[in-house]
């Protein structure tokens, strides 16, 4: 193997990438597009809830009440209704998620210190965010009948009752409890893995398609020299992709970085490095574009988009799929990359991840190599 001549296939592909703007938007603009796209779409945050108020009391005790929600980031008030079938109109319609019903006693109830019922009619077509939403309008209740107590144990001069549990809740690693701090890591590892495995898958099988193969085989180089100089221009690309969307994750998204750059740098490198080779394996084994760039897509943006943890916990998932995401490299990936980002550990927390992403690197590698024959038939 001569360095002379992996430079020479190298600069040859990295040559046909700088004249063909197809491979080369592929290769930047469409990882920068995604992450954009994805970054600012793909959200577990509930805010703004649409809530419906159908006040029949229409007292200034409820109206308090009201305030408390809309008052809250939580929920937004889209308007006032006079009767269920209005409401049942509103949430069919997708205008309102919760429906809040006052009855006509409440602000009487407030008064004597008595229980009144309030009720809460929730859409919840998405299971998900109606269990958030009830968990905020359970949190606001909860804090509004604690104060009504309080008040009342102080209107009548009697001893203060203190709570049996004192909580006092510390965030760690996201303190503002945004889920793109979350999301966002985990998007770069997704995003790099189906972008270099769809620019490799079509090296190959271009040059087959072409009928350039022909003379490859013809000339000296050998086939490890001719695989490792199709991977050396993707990934400086990739490289190069890296550093933009830690970039745009600093500066666009603000997601802080509280690890090793180094150690970023390093675990990225080997990442990318399986994943060119993956597909550069995919389009040895395909020898058509087509079929090569299906298959790239099939094995990298489903697997790391399901089975990475990037939405889905692993942890939710049945024992059967947990099984299988081990296979998926994009699963260590994600939790490097949020190691690092999130809680700025080292390897001393992620060396087994860094092990198992090593070995599939060199895997890929290896395969690609064994797998390319200097032969036309």
């Amino acid at each position: 193997m001569k360095l002379r001549r992996i430079n020479a296939v190298a600069r040859k592909e990295f040559l046909h990438v700088l004249r063909d703007s197809r491979s080369l938007g592929m290769a930047i603009a469409i990882p920068m597009l995604m992450l954009v796209l994805f970054g600012y779409a793909l959200t577990l945050d509930v805010d703004r809830v649409p809530l419906l108020v159908w006040d029949q009391s229409g007292t200034q005790a409820s109206r308090d009440f009201v305030s408390l929600f809309t008052g809250s980031r939580y929920f937004s008030l889209r308007g006032h209704a006079d009767n269920y079938r209005e409401i049942e109109r509103e949430i069919d319609e997708g205008r309102a998620m919760v429906a809040l019903v006052i009855p006509r006693t409440f602000a009487a109830g407030v008064e004597t210190n008595r229980a009144e019922r309030v009720q809460m009619l929730v859409d919840a077509s998405d299971a998900n965010t109606a269990t958030i939403a009830l968990g905020y309008a359970s949190g606001i209740v909860r804090s509004y009948g604690q104060n009504l107590a309080l008040a009342e144990i102080h209107r009548t001069g009697g001893r203060s009752i203190d709570m049996p549990l004192d909580v006092r809740p510390r965030v760690w690693f996201n303190a503002d409890m945004q889920s793109k701090n979350f999301i966002v890591p985990g998007l770069i590892a997704v995003i790099m893995m189906v972008i270099a495995a769809m620019l490799t898958s079509l090296t190959i099988a271009r040059e087959w398609e072409r009928g350039t193969m022909e003379q490859l085989v013809s000339t000296p180089v050998s086939g490890p020299e001719l695989v490792l100089g199709k991977l050396l221009p993707y990934f400086a690309i990739g490289m190069f992709d890296m550093l933009l969307a830690v970039l745009m994750g600093e500066f666009l998204f603000h997601i802080p970085l509280r690890g090793s750059l180094v150690l970023l740098t390093s675990v990225s490198s080997v990442f990318l490095a399986g994943v060119l080779a993956m597909g550069i394996l995919i389009s040895i084994v395909a020898k058509n574009q087509l079929l090569a760039s299906q298959m790239a897509m099939t094995l990298t943006f489903l697997p790391a988009f399901l089975l990475s943890g990037l939405m889905i916990p692993i942890s939710n998932m049945p024992p059967v799929i947990q099984w299988i995401t081990y296979v998926v490299p994009a699963r260590y990936f994600v939790t490097l990359l949020r190691g690092i980002y999130l809680k700025g550990v080292g390897l001393e927390v992620l060396a087994v991840e860094v092990l198992l992403l090593s070995v599939f690197g060199v895997l890929m590698v290896v395969l690609a190599i064994a797998r390319f024959k200097k032969k036309l038939a």
